[in-house]
């Protein structure tokens, strides 16, 4: 009798070990699963900036493969024009409110 007792013990301390075992296995596989998860959004994410990046840059070369991309560029960049061209300076609109001076005590209470 104390011989079964024995075994049935050993038996459920050897399951117990073998779950313990498991779980400890699979709470080390989701948390690796978690970071991978992470680290594929992560390079999701890269992926489409680079891809927008590259779009842009495709723009600009194509816009640089011709000579009014160019000129433009070089405008842009040194703030240069033609000999022939003049500067262009655009005024903001004058302002529509009447100017009017201040009466005498709205002079004082602004002196202090």
């Amino acid at each position: 009798m104390r011989t079964k007792q024995w075994r049935r013990g050993a038996l459920i301390g050897v399951l117990l070990l073998a779950a313990f075992w498991l779980v400890s296995s699979i709470w080390g596989l989701a948390s690796k699963t978690r970071v991978a998860v992470s680290q594929a959004r992560e390079a999701k994410w890269q992926y489409r900036e680079i891809e927008t990046r590259k779009a842009a840059l495709g723009a600009s070369l194509a816009a640089l493969s011709t000579e009014r991309g160019r000129d433009a560029a070089i405008r842009t960049a040194f703030g240069v024009a033609r000999p022939e061209e003049e500067v262009i300076v655009v005024v903001p609109p004058a302002s529509a409110t009447p100017t009017t001076t201040p009466s005498w005590w709205q002079r004082i209470v602004n002196w202090f």
